[in-house]
């Protein structure tokens, strides 16, 4: 009687660790990292040490730094071709001015790679600094481009995490009968041919974008969602601002939209 009672209670205890540890497990959360330029980055999160956001940066707005607030509320299991959970923490590493080549030589990559688990997830979204010819201390050149777009799937994979390429989004430029046209030359089909090569999950960003922003229409899309902005109306920016390539928080949301729904239907 007494070996029984010992039996039941030790099955008992192993019966609840087991049950603890499922639990634990379903309940950590996968971080997806966000690596890239300035078109990515989150400005809100102490982007410039010791500085008001508000009043030096504000009402710019990087898209990963409103792609948290996709994730809240919504059903994970739309998810399950990329990763099974039941909470996501979005960490965005993305910098301003940063082509793939100065996110290496810097250091960030490493930061990143170092700190990956299984299951986590890194969007790398690039261009815009890579194809800045007349800036060589960032320009990078398509094959270089490439391959470090190679090596930061790699890397990835070997951490047994997700990797996931992006093609740079549109800039506001140029327009062509009502439509908004490609400004990154090569690189979104450079991005694509690695996303091929590799077999990597692939969001065409570029295009999402230009489609999107076209059937909005110029007028609206320079006014509300790009950093076209009259004077005297934001802190940071007394004299008012015309810049085609950065967001506004509209702006930013839409373009984090797009992603989100795009992650539902790409294939690891």
């Amino acid at each position: 009687m007494k070996k029984n009672l010992i039996f039941h209670q030790r099955n008992l205890l192993l019966l609840i660790l087991f049950v603890f540890g499922c639990s634990s497990l379903q309940e950590k959360p996968v971080t997806i990292y966000l690596i890239g330029d300035s078109t990515v980055a989150d400005y809100a999160d102490n982007y410039e040490e010791g500085k008001d956001y508000y009043k030096t940066r504000y009402p710019v707005t990087g898209w990963g730094q409103v792609f948290q607030e996709q994730f809240t509320g919504t059903d994970l299991t739309d998810f399950k071709n990329i990763f099974d959970t039941d909470s996501v923490v979005i960490d965005d590493r993305a910098r301003g001015g940063r082509s793939t080549r100065t996110f290496f030589q810097e250091g960030r990559w490493r930061s990143v790679c170092k700190n990956l688990k299984k299951g986590d997830v890194v969007i790398m979204q690039f261009g815009h600094n890579d194809a800045a010819q007349n800036k060589p201390e960032r320009y990078t050149d398509i094959e270089s481009y490439k391959e470090f777009l190679r090596l930061f799937v790699s890397q990835t994979r070997e951490k047994n995490a997700v990797p996931i390429i992006l093609t740079p989004v549109c800039r506001n430029y140029p327009w062509k009968d009502s439509h908004l046209e490609n400004v990154h030359g090569e690189y979104p089909k450079a991005a694509m041919d690695v996303a091929v090569e590799m077999q990597v999950c692939f969001i065409d960003l570029n295009q999402l974008s230009m489609d999107t922003f076209s059937r909005k229409g110029q007028e609206y899309v320079t006014n509300n969602y790009f950093m076209n902005l009259p004077a005297g109306v934001y802190e940071a920016y007394p004299e008012g601002q015309s810049d085609n390539t950065h967001f506004q928080p509209k702006g930013a949301k839409v373009v984090a939209k797009l992603v989100f729904d795009a992650m539902k239907t790409v294939k690891k």
